[in-house]
């Protein structure tokens, strides 16, 4: 899995660091979303899966690998 962030289009709305927590963060001095790891292990997938999928503004991207 691979895991991009648009920070542009991100509206800080923080779905994603509450439900995945060790693969997204927000900058301190906007709320912005702060990838931590793009290449998440495994046990972290669904999590990723379900933030993107809640991401009010689909800043988050998710490329399953082949």
């Amino acid at each position: 899995m691979e895991v991009g962030v648009d920070q542009d289009l991100c509206c800080a709305a923080g779905q994603c660091v509450l439900i995945a927590p060790d693969v997204f963060d927000q900058r301190a001095e906007d709320g912005v979303v702060v990838l931590l790891d793009p290449a998440p292990p495994p046990g972290l997938h669904d999590a990723v899966r379900e933030a993107a999928q809640v991401c009010p503004a689909m800043a988050i991207s998710v490329r399953e690998a082949p």
